[in-house]
């Protein structure tokens, strides 16, 4: 599974990351926390309060958006997306 988690400020990107995982597709928490506190190391950001709404929009929408108000700590940006790369299947000719 690889995922691309980006800070945006104003619209812009601020800075980015693709991080590919060996793990299936968690679907809680426990299995997302993981990877958003992996995200965060390399992006040097606090990990933002994981609600259970961003763990469905990653598993329904393979996306989800972290606001200001989901950080404890100050922050210089206004969001924090995640996404998933779709995976390709073996059979594709692209």
């Amino acid at each position: 599974m690889k995922v691309w988690a980006k800070t945006t400020a104003d619209h812009k990107i601020q800075t980015d990351v693709v991080q590919e995982f060996s793990l299936a597709r968690p679907s809680d928490i426990m299995g997302w926390t993981r990877i958003i506190d992996s995200l965060c190391r390399a992006l040097d950001v606090a990990r933002p309060v994981i609600l259970n709404k961003h763990i469905h929009e990653l598993n329904t929408f393979s996306h989800t958006v972290f606001k200001a108000t989901d950080f404890m700590d100050w922050i210089n940006f206004d969001r924090f997306e995640i996404e998933i790369f779709p995976e390709k299947k073996e059979n594709d000719s692209f």
